[in-house]
């Protein structure tokens, strides 16, 4: 199993403590390029580890959240 890649697991800690957010809030509070946060974002995606929303105040918007499951059920170990 491939280990996340560093930007991913700081944008899953930035929605841990932070809560749901917009890419472009992930990339502000990150300080990584738009296309870092999309690529990271993707593996989040991948490995379930994201719930993706509509915005309802601007539906063109996806609200990430990082979604609580137990690590055993995605195969992902810390590294």
């Amino acid at each position: 199993m491939n280990p996340l890649p560093q930007s991913s697991k700081i944008v899953l800690e930035i929605l841990g403590t932070e809560g749901a957010m917009t890419h472009k809030d992930i990339v502000k509070k990150s300080h990584f390029s738009p296309r870092t946060i999309r690529y990271a974002l993707k593996k989040l995606k991948e490995k379930k580890l994201l719930i993706e929303k509509m915005n309802m105040q601007d539906m063109r918007q996806i609200i990430y959240q990082y979604r609580m499951i137990p690590l055993q059920e995605t195969g992902i170990a810390d590294s």
